[in-house]
């Protein structure tokens, strides 16, 4: 795969399991995630939002086949963008669905971690 390109990682997930991709574009980690982000899926997520040892790291999460995220997801999400704005760089979350969108705005990680409707706006700043 050329730089800059993503790969199509549309697929199906059963209910109750997670799965996470993670790849690279312009040196940004893309993580997409499917399914249902809770207590007994969290651990494949957890460790793709892993600060890479290096300088400003920046990861886009594609959010958009997430049927349901619990506080679990939330704290993740929250461990990783601490971790990853100390280190220099930056976490963005792009096309959460509608009830992932609304779970976030209730405990307001919306104004913390920076939420982009589509992929492609997660890329510009």
């Amino acid at each position: 795969m050329a730089e800059g390109e993503m790969a199509d990682t549309e697929h199906s997930v059963q209910p109750g399991q997670l799965s996470v991709v993670s790849t690279a574009t312009d040196g940004i980690r893309v993580i997409t995630v499917a399914g249902e982000i809770d207590l007994d899926t969290i651990e494949p997520l957890r460790q793709a939002l892993d600060v890479p040892d290096l300088p400003q790291p920046r990861i886009v999460v594609d959010m958009h086949q997430v049927s349901f995220m619990d506080s679990t997801g939330i704290n993740v999400l929250i461990t990783a963008y601490r971790a990853l704005t100390g280190a220099g760089g930056w976490i963005r979350l792009a096309a959460p669905s509608e009830a992932v969108m609304r779970t976030l705005q209730v405990v307001g990680v919306d104004t913390l971690i920076d939420c982009r409707e589509t992929l492609h706006h997660a890329f510009t700043t």
